[in-house]
Order: structure tokens, then C-alpha cells, then sequence
């Protein structure tokens, strides 16, 4: 059965960079398809690495399970471990998953514009938004994160009391990766504008 263009565009807008970083258009400035090359190459990197956290939160909640259920010996930690494990997942991957574009958009309209207006939005949203809120999501986490390695500061949720600073720091790393990610974005934004296609 042929996918109906709704279903078939939207596989287009999140599936445009699915593949490794590539090879910039020939009408790129070169600084800047370096630039766009080198920051999507190192998030392709970093969400290779970060996606190996996902073994330590399998074992852990398997773990848990069988300790449970088979030998009635829950533990203290697995609870803390898999939930620290999936929200550092979270926060340091989404700079990866915003190289990919498989971020969640309302693109009903947008799917539908050519690639220049795209652009214009995008570039538009990026400066007037993403930027600001995500340095002011980095200074602020990085305080926070910061205060919780001087104190020592603990979960209150289990028995097992895990520090929480190493959570904590995820947050400004993971603004920080999402920040030059960003970087990539707008850059690609402005080459849309220009020349009326996507580089990838």
C-alpha cells in the first residue's frame, strides 16, 4: 500500500540526516561546510559513546528484577542507578538526536514549505530562542551541579542515598553539546536560505 504524502513527508523532514555525516555541497563556503561537517561528526561520536550507558541501565534493572522476583532481595540501588542512567542518557543525547532532526516538532505547516522558508523559520527560532534559553539552561545547571559536588549533596529517594552530583552534571554537559549542535543547525538554516535546499 503506497504511504500517503503526510506519512511519506514527515519520514522525509526526520529521516533528511539519518546517515553519517556526508559530504557538503559544492556552493558551501568551505569554512562553513568544514564547520557543519566537524560539529556533526563529533555529536555522531558522542552519541555513539553515550549510547553505551544504555548496557549498565539493562543490567541493573534486570538485576533488580530477577533479585526480586526469584530471591526476594530487592536492592537499594538499581532504582537510583537506572533513573540517573536514563535522564544522563537524556540530557547528554540530545544534542545527537538534534543533529539526526529527529526532535519533536509541530511541522504540519512546515513540512509543507520549501526549503528556503524552512530555513528562515528555523534560523529565526534558533537566534530568538534556542540560543538564549539554552545558555541561560547552561549557566543555570552549571551552578547547580557545581553546588551539589561542594556539598555533597545525596538522593532522599532510597535507603542507598546516591550522590547526585555526577546526574546533575550531565545538564550543563548536555546544554553545552546541544549549544554546538546548534551551531551546525543555524548554519545549515543559512545555507537553505540561500540556495533553496538542505546540504544534507
Amino acid at each position: 500500500m503506497e504511504p500517503d504524502r503526510t506519512e511519506f513527508t514527515d519520514e522525509l523532514i526526520a529521516g533528511r540526516r539519518a546517515g553519517p555525516p556526508g559530504r557538503m555541497p559544492d556552493d558551501m563556503p568551505p569554512w562553513m561546510g568544514a564547520l557543519i561537517y566537524r560539529i556533526d561528526a563529533a555529536s555522531r561520536i558522542a552519541g555513539r559513546i553515550i549510547c553505551w550507558m544504555l548496557v549498565p541501565l539493562m543490567a541493573a534493572m534486570v538485576y533488580e528484577v530477577v533479585a526480586r522476583k526469584l530471591f526476594v532481595a530487592p536492592t537499594m540501588w538499581a532504582y537510583d542507578i537506572s533513573r540517573m542512567l536514563c535522564g544522563a542518557m537524556f540530557m547528554l543525547g540530545a544534542g545527537y538526536a538534534l543533529s539526526k532532526g529527529v526532535h519533536i516538532r509541530a511541522d504540519f505547516l512546515y513540512r509543507n514549505w520549501p526549503p528556503r522558508r524552512q530555513g528562515m523559520v528555523d534560523a529565526a527560532l534558533y537566534v530568538l530562542f534556542y540560543f538564549p534559553a539554552l545558555i541561560f539552561f547552561a549557566w543555570v545547571s552549571y551552578e547547580y551541579a557545581a553546588v551539589a559536588w561542594v556539598r555533597g549533596e545525596r538522593s532522599m529517594d532510597t535507603a542507598w542515598m546516591a550522590p547526585l552530583a555526577p546526574l546533575r552534571t550531565a545538564m550543563p554537559v548536555g546544554a553545552v553539546l546541544l549549544l554546538v549542535q546548534g551551531v551546525s543547525e543555524l548554519l545549515k538554516s543559512i545555507y537553505a536560505i540561500r540556495s533553496n535546499r538542505w546540504p544534507q
